[in-house]
């Protein structure tokens, strides 16, 4: 199982580069917890364009990330996008390349992974590498994107069971937007 990192498993400080500014959001711990008491590889995907706007550096991110782990517990692969929205890289969420690079790292297959988001980008790059997705809405989460999502979830600890409630598919068609 993959997961956004700012807005779905801490709070979202923009551009945050220092690692005392970390907060997990409600539930996270737990969530995380689960998944990995089930035996379940989970890993991060996140977009860091502060690093391609030079408001942070690539050091920076990574102490955001070990202070994470030090709070959540270890992830099996960290998938970070340093790249800005006009770089036109194929790793950016939307695109589906953090995706598709961390299920490679997992051994997981992308029709047998969910991406838990906060956000459109989140569920278009789950969709592109041919993975499910759930959105947790958050303040910032637009209305369209909640209409658009495959699914959605009050909170993080309800996506991480809906997701464990998915049938597992490898091939599944798209019927009324969801898989």
């Amino acid at each position: 199982m993959l997961f956004d990192r700012d807005g779905t498993l801490i709070v979202d400080v923009p551009y945050n580069g220092d690692p005392e500014r970390v907060v997990p959001l409600p539930g996270a711990g737990e969530a995380v917890a689960l998944l990995r008491s089930l035996g379940i590889p989970v890993g991060v995907v996140s977009n860091q364009s502060g690093v391609a706007r030079g408001l942070l550096t690539k050091r920076q991110v990574v102490a955001v990330g070990r202070r994470v782990e030090g709070l959540l517990g270890p992830f099996g692969v960290w998938a970070v996008c340093p790249h800005g929205p006009e770089d036109g890289c194929g790793c950016r969420k939307p695109a589906p390349g953090l995706v598709l690079a961390a299920c490679a790292r997992l051994g997981a297959r992308p029709s047998r992974t969910v991406v838990i988001g906060d956000i459109g980008a989140d569920m278009a790059a789950a969709r592109a590498a041919g993975a499910r997705g759930v959105l947790v809405p958050t303040p910032v989460t637009l209305p369209g994107e909640v209409a658009a999502a495959p699914r959605t979830a009050p909170d993080l600890m309800s996506a991480v069971r809906l997701a464990l409630a998915l049938p597992p598919w490898d091939h599944a068609v798209e019927r009324d937007g969801a898989r």
